[in-house]
């Protein structure tokens, strides 16, 4: 490419604002879709702990003495 007199080579300044705005999209929704499979897997430890207690209530458990 031929830069005229006084431009830089370089990146167009349109061109970093465009690579900036895409970083900050991806870095938005891979952190969203972190919180969401975590939130997930939290949901599911509380379903399986419920359902743990419901097979075992506490008043069916025989306990040694």
């Amino acid at each position: 490419m031929v830069y005229a007199p006084g431009e830089k080579p370089g990146k167009e300044p349109e061109e970093v604002k465009l690579q900036n705005a895409s970083k900050q999209i991806v870095e938005k929704v891979i952190l969203q879709a972190v919180q969401q499979v975590s939130q997930e897997e939290e949901h599911g430890e509380k379903k399986s702990n419920r359902r743990a207690g419901q097979e075992l209530p506490s008043s069916k458990i025989k306990h040694k003495q």
